[in-house]
């Protein structure tokens, strides 16, 4: 019989995994992926608290609180230009994009503490003091993003607009999910127990939709119901609430989120940059006149026009007039959960398709929206047609929102604090002409407003896809695009030279240029009033 050896292996026998160099650095490079990925999950949890508060308080301002509402929301969108003018950019070099975030964001909690007594001395300062934080806090959000896309792209090996476009996408699900919980709880605490099925008769739909003006609003034919003051305990439960939102969204950022420096990026201060605080208050006006801004900029115009066109004008002529008010937050949450989910969905379609036929897609489908609501008469018994419009309002959103903030990103990666600062400035002044126009002017004229708008944005953006396909424009020689003014001025000097001029009278030259245009701009809307009110 064999002998059969009895081999055993100790663990000192068994053979050592040393791992390499590549297998250090892979593995690191998965945890710095998995850090930023949490930063920014970090960051749309903060969002999403304080923007439940804000998103809900600002809802309500025109039912519960009135005039006194309506004006502190008007105050705060013209105090958010300034800001988004001045601050945004000497703040982020400042103090760093994360504790600018949480600077601004203790100023939306001031605003909705004056809601435990609303009166003009209340709400008037606090929506100066929420617009003056407004701008910073998305200027610092979008920066955050954009410098750690780059850093994330590489370790992912895409693209770092596509990644851009993941990372807002990925936000504005969260944002827009705001809305949902605002509405919910707020309908929970409030319960106004309106009636649900109101009689609409035939002479109050006629003032509906396209024919609805703010004049006839008020009127008893236009059958609308106005929600009835809810008792103060009510309301204060809802401020408390809110408020405690409002203060753990600060407390979350400063807790969780990782400084950019920590992640790889180094933040330039004023300090190490040599830049004065009004050089960097200047940035943003630098930023204004780059020619690309300038171009993209009607697309941000756009963008706020858009939100507050369905925010204040759908809702009143369309949704309230033809259904009722009980219906206005169900289909709001409607346009809310087709804006969250769109704004995921676009980034692989961009990918796919491209920013170029993504643009040109969502510009379509919005004019056939308001080409609809041009000559659809809202009535009860089009409850389907409701649906549909609240949806395609939400998933054409997503794409303004999401693809507007990343080319921005895309375009200034060196300048993003400026940019955005641009950016928000840009879609506040889109609110302030909607909130404006909301109270003053007929369905009609605001739609025509809606086209105009639209069409002239994309024009712009299609200038500017052209030049960037075609060579780009004429550079410094410091590489960098020169700015509008600095091209006019060169031109006009060239023309003043072949005329012949002398140097004083060049100057005179072209300031004469200079308000002329001025006064054709004025005139312009002057003619514009005149057929608006004739």
């Amino acid at each position: 019989m064999a002998h059969t050896p009895n081999i055993n292996f100790t663990v000192d026998d068994a053979p050592l995994l040393v791992p390499t160099a590549s297998t250090e650095t892979s593995i690191k490079n998965k945890n710095e992926e998995r850090r930023i990925f949490r930063n920014i999950i970090v960051i749309c949890i903060a969002f999403m608290f304080l923007f439940t508060a804000f998103s809900s308080v600002s809802m309500l301002q025109s039912s519960i609180n009135k005039v006194e509402g309506t004006t502190s929301l008007a105050t705060l969108y013209m105090s958010m230009v300034l800001s988004g003018i001045f601050l945004p950019t000497w703040l982020i070099k400042k103090f760093n994009a994360k504790w600018t975030m949480c600077f601004s964001m203790l100023c939306y909690s001031t605003y909705i503490a004056a809601q435990f007594y609303p009166r003009d001395w209340t709400l008037i300062p606090t929506s100066l003091v929420l617009g003056l934080g407004a701008a910073p806090l998305w200027a610092a959000k979008c920066s955050y993003f954009t410098q750690i896309a780059g850093r994330y792209a590489v370790l992912v090996g895409e693209t770092t607009e596509i990644i851009v476009i993941r990372f807002f996408g990925t936000f504005f699900f969260f944002f827009h999910a705001t809305r949902v919980f605002g509405y919910v709880f707020s309908s929970v605490v409030l319960s106004p127990g309106v009636e649900k099925h109101e009689t609409r008769i035939e002479e109050a739909l006629k003032v509906c939709g396209v024919n609805f003006c703010p004049s006839t609003h008020t009127s008893p034919n236009t059958n609308v119901t106005n929600l009835a003051m809810p008792p103060m305990s009510k309301i204060y439960t809802l401020t408390a609430t809110y408020l405690v939102l409002a203060l753990l969204a600060p407390v979350v950022v400063a807790l969780f989120v990782d400084p950019l420096s920590r992640l790889g990026k180094y933040e330039h201060t004023d300090a190490s940059r040599g830049e004065s605080g009004w050089d960097m208050v200047m940035a943003t006006f630098r930023i204004m006149t780059h020619p690309y801004q300038l171009l993209i900029f009607p697309l941000a115009l756009w963008s706020g026009i858009e939100q507050g066109f369905v925010g204040a004008d759908f809702t009143a002529a369309y949704v309230t007039c033809g259904l009722g008010v009980h219906m206005v937050g169900i289909l709001m949450m409607v346009e809310a959960v087709s804006n969250g989910v769109w704004s995921i969905t676009f980034s692989p379609l961009v990918k796919r398709f491209g920013r170029f036929s993504v643009f040109t897609f969502s510009a379509i489908v919005n004019y056939g929206i308001i080409v609809v609501q041009r000559y659809w008469m809202p009535r009860p018994d089009d409850i389907n047609i409701f649906y549909v419009m609240a949806f395609l309002w939400g998933a054409m959103d997503a794409v303004w929102q999401t693809q507007v903030n990343a080319l921005y990103g895309v375009l200034f990666p060196e300048e993003t604090e400026a940019a955005f600062s641009c950016y928000r400035v840009g879609q506040s002044l889109g609110y302030i002409i909607t909130f404006v126009l909301s109270s003053t002017t007929c369905m009609w004229v605001k739609l025509r407003i809606m086209e105009f708008s639209l069409l002239f944005g994309m024009v712009c953006y299609y200038t500017f896809e052209v030049t960037e396909r075609t060579g780009g424009l004429k550079r410094g020689s410091d590489g960098k695009v020169e700015s509008i003014s600095r091209l006019i001025k060169d031109k006009l000097i060239l023309v003043s030279y072949s005329l012949g001029l002398h140097s004083e009278n060049r100057i005179y030259f072209r300031y004469c240029l200079y308000l002329c245009t001025l006064a054709s701009l004025l005139a312009g809307c002057y003619v514009f009033a005149q057929l608006n009110y004739s």
